[in-house]
């Protein structure tokens, strides 16, 4: 046998050893499974979609080209955020779990409802139900804030502006004045999330704090 697997058996062999005197002893085996933060991945998926989308809402982009959203919305806002809540799950983060699967199955439904909506496959959503969903998720987001008083200040600031945007909207669907104050505030929500992600990135990278998150100590 060469060198290498000879080593590589005594090493699982010694190993065996351990774990059979702790079992003796009554001493409990756990074995701890290490994967990388998902959070840069659910706010960079939301605070660019929701970037995008708010762009169009404030007037800043010919609604013409407003089919671009959806896809992305599908894609990186949904599955992407989706995804980082299942890792979330992987980690044991109950507020991560939950904001990002929720955040990114509101951005596959929002898509597929307008995709539906402008191949004429359902009829137009009214105002009226447009705002009860908004007013609804408004509502979500609001207690989800309280929860994030224990997590960073950074955090903080993207779930109370998200908060503020989704009853702005509630309105907006029945006022382009106010649509386009909630695109601006909404753009504003997403620089909170797009920051946040990219100080969770940088931080981590670096191995120390280069931009500050404000973590609730």
């Amino acid at each position: 046998m060469p060198d290498g697997q000879e080593d590589v058996a005594e090493a699982l062999e010694s190993l065996k050893k351990e774990v059979a005197a702790l079992k003796e002893r009554g001493g409990v085996v756990e074995v701890a499974e290490r994967i990388c933060n998902p959070a840069p991945l659910g706010l960079a998926a939301f605070g660019l979609t929701t970037l995008v989308l708010n762009a169009f809402n404030a007037g800043l982009v010919d609604k013409a080209s407003e089919g671009l959203v959806w896809p992305l919305g599908i894609f990186f806002g949904g599955m992407a955020q989706f995804a980082a809540g299942m890792w979330e799950a992987k980690k044991n983060n109950t507020f991560g779990f939950t904001a990002f699967s929720s955040f990114g199955a509101f951005w596959m439904f929002l898509a597929l409802t307008k995709i539906l909506e402008n191949t004429g496959t359902i009829e137009e959503v009214s105002p009226e139900g447009s705002s009860l969903f908004l007013v609804c998720w408004g509502l979500f987001t609001g207690y989800m804030t309280v929860a994030s008083l224990k997590v960073s200040r950074a955090v903080q600031s993207v779930f109370a502006t998200l908060t503020l945007l989704f009853f702005l909207l509630a309105i907006g669907v029945h006022d382009g004045t106010w649509m386009k104050i909630a695109g601006w505030e909404g753009m504003f929500c997403a620089g909170t999330a797009l920051y946040t992600s990219f100080a969770i990135v940088v931080n981590e990278t670096w191995g120390r704090e280069v931009l500050p998150l404000g973590v609730v100590k």
